[in-house]
């Protein structure tokens, strides 16, 4: 039997569940999905009170703690405890808590922590997680909608501006305002909502997408390794590290990921957006249904 590597210590919980999810029984599986539905508390239950939710016995709850590489329960629920005080921070927080760089610059600082940042996602990526979000939006019977948040509508607006190109039905729902409402109205179980969502959490981002999963969407969300609260209503979960060089959680690593889907959907599309892109570049030049300038 091939042995499973121990998780670095600094791959939260979540990450350590995707990564093996696929190794777990069902049993272990259960128990995974109601820690997953309510991240992080639901593992800050007595024992036996996470094995009654998950409708298993203690003892397995104990083998897939020891799964995840944790010496025991209490070790289990300690790092957890941690992920709450990290899943809280604030600019103003780690701010205050940030340590001297000494001599090295930022150039320097921001180089070695967004390139650590960007391999250590792509490591912790479950890649069936990965391949699922990718057949989903490369599935052109499907409406797909976007929608972020105050700082990660930038990812939404950027993954939209593609996917435009290659496949039709695709909208992107406003950051703000009423209007986000009337935009997850028509969604339903043909349709796939794609959420993006990273400390702090914006909730009005998480009502939606609850919303359009009752609805019957399919939700793919895109979120830090602590986990938006969105993350209980998603079917895909596909998470990128933050950290930063600055007080605010660096979004690199989660635009090195869109960049990584945006290839697997045109790898996995062929030849079928030719048309459509060319179209769009004749368009672009004023070509197609433009002013004829011999007029």
């Amino acid at each position: 039997m091939t042995a499973v590597p121990r998780p670095e210590p600094t791959v939260t919980v979540a990450e350590r569940l995707q990564l093996q999810l696929g190794m777990l029984t069902p049993a272990e599986r259960k128990v995974a999905r109601t820690l997953m539905a309510d991240y992080p508390v639901g593992g800050l239950v007595p024992i036996a009170k996470l094995s009654a939710a998950s409708g298993v016995s203690a003892p397995t709850v104990v083998r897939l703690v020891s799964k995840l590489a944790f010496d025991s329960y209490a070790d289990f629920q300690q790092s957890l405890k941690s992920e709450v005080s990290a899943r809280l921070s604030s600019p103003l927080q780690m701010h205050a808590d940030r340590q001297d760089p000494g001599r090295e610059d930022a150039l320097s600082r921001t180089e070695a922590l967004l390139t650590a940042g960007i391999r250590a996602s792509f490591a912790r990526l479950p890649p069936a997680e990965f391949e699922q979000a990718v057949r989903l939006l490369a599935e052109l019977r499907r409406n797909v909608a976007l929608v972020g948040g105050r700082f990660s509508s930038m990812l939404a607006e950027y993954l939209a501006a593609h996917l435009r190109i290659l496949r039709p039905r695709v909208h992107l729902i406003p950051a703000a305002g009423a209007d986000r409402i009337s935009s997850i109205l028509d969604l339903g179980r043909k349709d796939v909502l794609v959420a993006f969502d990273y400390r702090r959490y914006q909730h009005d981002t998480v009502r939606l997408t609850a919303a359009a999963r009752e609805q019957g969407a399919t939700v793919i969300a895109f979120t830090d390794p602590y986990l938006s609260p969105l993350s209980a209503y998603a079917d895909v979960i596909l998470t990128s590290s933050v950290q930063s060089p600055s007080p605010f959680d660096a979004l690199t690593p989660a635009v090195a990921l869109v960049e990584a889907i945006i290839a697997a959907v045109i790898d996995r599309l062929g030849d079928l957006p030719r048309a459509r892109m060319a179209r769009y570049d004749a368009l672009y030049a004023g070509t197609v249904d433009g002013p004829r300038e011999d007029l």
